[in-house]
């Protein structure tokens, strides 16, 4: 009952949400997973480790997929080097059960999450309501 409640509350943020905010729940997901993965690499917990770590290798994935180069310029290299630095990360703890390289990430992106935070309201949301279109989702733990 409580999981059907959070994927209805989730849906509906998603589904109400501006680009900016999309890019806040991505990376509000990716953290919880990294931490997630963490605690099941202290339990032992080798599948539910592997599933968390590959599910923020997925949001950072879509995450690159979703910068801008035209516009972004310098900070979309920036951020495209840093989530690719990222992703190395996760396959590293994965393969080598190591929680260091977790933590790092787990840090680069409370920090990134906090950053787009505190720019989320100046920054003016550049797509239209006709042009942008929300797509349903379901949480997959």
């Amino acid at each position: 009952m409580a999981n059907s409640t959070y994927n209805q509350y989730l849906e509906a943020e998603v589904l109400g949400a501006d680009p900016v905010k999309l890019v806040i729940i991505l990376y509000r997901a990716a953290v919880e997973s990294v931490a997630s993965a963490r605690r099941h690499l202290r339990n032992g917990e080798i599948m539910e480790r592997s599933q968390k770590i590959t599910k923020a290798w997925e949001i950072l994935n879509e995450l690159l997929g979703s910068l801008d180069h035209a516009r972004g310029l310098e900070i979309s290299r920036s951020l495209a080097g840093l989530y690719t630095y990222m992703q190395t990360l996760l396959m590293e703890a994965n393969t080598q059960q190591k929680e260091a390289p977790l933590a790092e990430v787990e840090q680069l992106l409370t920090t990134l999450a906090e950053a787009w935070r505190a720019a989320a309201p100046l920054l003016p949301v550049a797509v239209s309501p006709a042009a942008y279109t929300p797509v349903s989702c379901s949480y997959q733990s």
